[in-house]
């Protein structure tokens, strides 16, 4: 089995790094609306790139580490769907046009890896040291999930949101969009555009959703390289799953309930799993494809009984009316 070596994490950042250059320079360079079957494109594209890097760490690693990081990133891009709703609803709320809001999620994307890495990094610092701190991610899981389902939508109020709120008190904002520009000048002065508002916003439900997402691939593996590939993946492919179900995901009623549930399995996993050291008469051990399978079918439950109740019901027929 080939060791991970620092020449391993320094590759793979590098390939992310060329793959982001490429979809921000090459393929984009004009500000333009993304139409469905270019979307439909690059997803096809991140989800294969996902599978043979799969099938790299099968040949590397071997199966078990092959296993984790598609369970790692299932969970990652199941969680990711609320996520799109999130940014769905702040992208209207500001009424960004269609040929702008690529420029936001890109530059979204790349706050995002940062800031998971980062939150990678001391989770694994943290799990390496205190192993009951999974403990603590399980209990936070199995209590989000609960919200989760038991919760009820808000409203979004982009006024109210003390991130735009602590923007607005630090620097000027520009009345008015100025293309895709993030940065403007007002009567001489720099300013912020809503286009950054709205990128801030973005940021901040990324680190809001991580606080799930995160701690719930150390529920499938503590490996740290496991961990960041399967949400770097995950991240870098939410941009063109956005164009591909945004304007669709809201019509998924149960989809909410069903990320939930996911939640609650794999904070109950991390609980009673025994490598966690669990009191005997409560451990519990559930294997990695099993936690695969359990996880992909609660989301295709949750996506197919939504698509079941959005279905027309057929009218019925009084046989004795004129």
């Amino acid at each position: 089995m080939t060791a991970i070596t620092p020449w391993h994490w320094a590759g793979f950042i590098g390939f992310v790094l060329c793959c982001v250059a490429v979809d921000m320079g090459a393929f984009h360079r004009r500000a333009r609306a993304v139409t469905f079957r270019e979307a439909l494109a690059w997803s096809c594209f991140w989800f294969a790139l996902a599978l043979g890097f799969a099938g790299l760490l099968l040949f590397l690693r071997g199966h078990e580490e092959s296993t984790q990081f598609l369970t790692g990133y299932v969970i990652e891009l199941s969680l990711s769907l609320d996520n799109v709703l999130v940014i769905a609803l702040i992208l209207s709320a500001f009424q960004v046009p269609p040929a702008y809001q690529r420029r936001v999620l890109i530059c979204g994307i790349v706050g995002a890896l940062i800031l998971r890495g980062a939150m990678i990094a001391a989770g694994a610092a943290l799990v390496a040291r205190f192993n009951w701190i999974l403990y603590v991610f399980g209990a936070f899981l199995l209590v989000t999930g609960a919200r989760m389902f038991f919760g009820r939508p808000k409203p979004m109020e982009p006024e109210k949101n003390p991130v735009i709120r602590c923007a607005r008190k630090l620097f000027p904002i520009s009345p008015a969009l100025d293309g895709p520009q993030f940065l403007t000048r007002v009567n001489g002065r720099l300013a912020l555009t809503p286009l950054m508002l709205v990128l801030l916003l973005v940021e901040t439900s990324d680190l809001i959703f991580a606080l799930d997402s995160v701690p719930a691939v150390f529920a499938v593996t503590q490996k740290a390289f496991i961990v960041f590939t399967s949400n770097v993946f995950a991240v870098l492919g939410l941009r063109s799953l956005y164009f591909l179900v945004a304007d669709a995901i809201a019509k998924f009623p149960h989809l909410k309930a069903g990320l939930a549930v996911v939640l609650v399995f794999v904070g109950a996993k991390m609980l009673l799993d025994p490598h966690q050291g669990s009191p005997t008469w409560i451990q519990f051990r559930i294997s990695t494809p099993v936690s695969l399978l359990v996880i992909t079918a609660i989301v295709a439950i949750a996506i197919g009984s939504s698509l079941a109740a959005r279905r027309p019901q057929p009218r019925n027929h009084d046989s004795s009316a004129p």
